[in-house]
Order: structure tokens, then C-alpha cells, then sequence
């Protein structure tokens, strides 16, 4: 079976990782969770990350068909409408999307946001199949972190978005509205049941302590030898009770706010008003009777 060429970009101001992937057959390609730069101190956007990847893939004479978010993001804000602009690409993400939208559309208030997936150009089922070029990809529906994350396979390549992270790191949070650390235990065994020599593709890296560079490339073989999290003889009730305790001593993530309303929209920002300015909405939400007085 014929293998994909892949090229990582890493976003240190996020730790994020996006990847430029192709069939060297046919040189059909597609681009997968890509970074939006912001600054959020100014609410100023610029497109230096996906410029990188659009001209990568035009230095390797790449033509995509393909912009695949491995879920909707709490820590960047995705370029995938500028890089379907540019290139013409179709936006896919998994269909648990939809519960995502539903659970965050009242939070911010986005009227105007279109139904069932709306802004996404392809909602991806579990077990679906689809081509890029002469490679198959295969969609597995992967949550817990999210309801709408989905890794995708190709070979013996795996995007896993955020399912896990570095062998010597261990896994994400379950915390966010519709995750569930039980149902993102039994995703990673769903990956970590696949062949050892399986390659996996993470979409962050931290620096795990004691290793001084940024990694995103594992196998199952290491995930199931080394992570501390998910490593073989970690229980399903181990995890559940180690996840659900850090859980609740972590921070929101510091563009979660952003995030969330731009990419719940495949990337669309709110129509511009009167004066031609885009704004995002910030929920207040005082912590006490004494606060909420003091809003009004």
C-alpha cells in the first residue's frame, strides 16, 4: 500500500501542529488542522502559518482537495476558510460537530450561525472512506476530548488530533462541554488497538520534562509502552479517576473564548457591522450574587 508524504508545521505560540499530507502518485493533497495567528492583547489576525502550507504545497506542486480539522479547537483559531479561498479545498470534520454546536451556540449568542454543520463543506461518519488522490482515508470517531473529534487514517499513518498527545506526555483533557474522560479512554484504546508499527500524529506538543526539543510523531508501540496515562495496565477506572482530578485543576485554555465561536463555523468570523469592524462576544459570568449586582 502506498504511503502518504507528510510535512509537519509547528506553531509554537499555540504548540499546535499542521500538517501538509499527499499522494506522490497523483499529488493531490490535503491540509490538516491549520493555524490562524492571533494575537489576542489586539484582536489582530494574520495568515503567516497558512501561507507557509499554501506554499509548501505549491514548492512540492501539491494541489489540495482537502482542509480535515481533527476536532473544533480550544486553543487556536483555524485558517481552513483562508486556506479553501486560496486553494479551492473542501472543509471536513466529523459529525459529532454537530453536538458541538449545539451546546455552544446559546453560550455565545451566535444567531446567525447556520444548523447542522453549517460552514463545514463535508461532515465525516464513523468508518467513512474517502480518497485523496489514490490514498484511502479512513474517518474513526475518536471522543472524549470532544464530541466531534475524529482521526484520520491513512496506511500506517494516523492524525489523532487531540486524543493524545506524546508517548512521554500522556493525553488531553476531558473537561470541555460534551467531553467525558470514560468515553476518551475507550478512543485511545480504539487506537492503541491498531498494528504496534502504527505511526501517530499529534496536534500539540508541550515538551514533555526532561526533553528539550517539540516532537508530534509517536507509534502505538511507544503509547502503550511508555504513556503515563494510557500505558498497558492503566485501567479504565485509573484513567477516569486521574483525568477527572487534573481536570479539575486546569485553567481554560487562554483563546478558548475565540476559539470556540470562530471555529464551531469552520473558521467564518461574524458578518462585519456598521463600521465595517468584525467583534467576537466575551460571556460574563459573575462568581457570586455580589458580582452579578455589580454587572448591573
Amino acid at each position: 500500500m502506498a504511503s502518504a508524504t507528510i510535512r509537519a508545521f509547528f506553531d509554537e505560540p499555540t504548540n499546535t501542529v499542521s500538517y501538509l499530507v499527499w499522494d506522490p502518485a497523483t499529488m493531490r493533497g490535503a491540509v490538516v488542522d491549520p493555524v490562524l495567528d492571533w494575537d489576542n492583547r489586539s484582536g489582530e489576525a494574520d495568515t503567516r502559518s497558512a501561507q507557509a502550507l499554501l506554499d509548501a504545497a505549491r514548492a512540492e506542486g501539491v494541489t489540495l482537495d482537502w482542509v480535515l480539522e481533527t476536532h473544533v479547537h480550544a486553543d487556536h483559531l483555524t485558517a481552513a476558510p483562508w486556506i479553501k479561498q486560496h486553494s479551492g479545498a473542501r472543509i471536513g470534520i466529523g459529525a459529532g460537530v454537530k453536538k458541538v454546536q449545539t451546546i455552544f451556540r446559546p453560550v455565545f449568542g451566535l444567531e446567525d450561525m447556520t444548523p447542522e454543520g453549517g460552514d463545514f463543506d463535508h461532515l465525516f461518519e464513523d468508518g467513512e472512506r474517502f480518497r485523496i488522490g489514490e490514498l484511502e482515508v479512513e474517518v474513526l470517531h475518536v471522543p472524549g476530548h470532544t464530541p466531534a473529534c475524529a482521526a484520520y487514517k491513512i496506511g500506517d499513518d494516523i492524525f489523532v488530533g487531540d486524543t493524545l498527545f506524546m508517548h512521554d506526555y500522556g493525553t488531553a483533557r476531558a473537561d470541555f462541554p460534551g467531553g467525558d474522560a470514560r468515553t476518551l479512554y475507550r478512543s485511545i484504546r480504539r487506537l492503541l488497538d491498531l498494528p504496534p508499527e502504527t505511526r501517530l500524529w499529534m496536534c500539540h506538543d508541550y515538551k514533555a520534562p526532561g526533553r528539550d526539543r517539540f516532537a508530534w510523531q509517536s507509534t502505538v508501540a511507544e503509547q502503550r509502552a511508555h504513556n503515563p496515562h494510557v500505558k498497558d495496565g492503566q485501567t479504565e477506572e485509573d484513567f477516569v479517576t486521574f483525568r477527572t482530578a487534573r481536570d479539575a485543576k486546569l485553567a481554560a485554555p487562554t483563546l478558548l473564548l475565540p476559539s470556540i465561536q470562530v471555529n464551531i463555523r469552520a473558521g467564518r468570523f461574524p458578518a462585519a457591522e456598521a463600521n465595517g469592524v468584525r467583534y467576537l462576544k466575551i460571556p460574563v459570568k459573575p462568581k457570586s450574587a455580589e458580582a452579578a449586582a455589580g454587572l448591573s
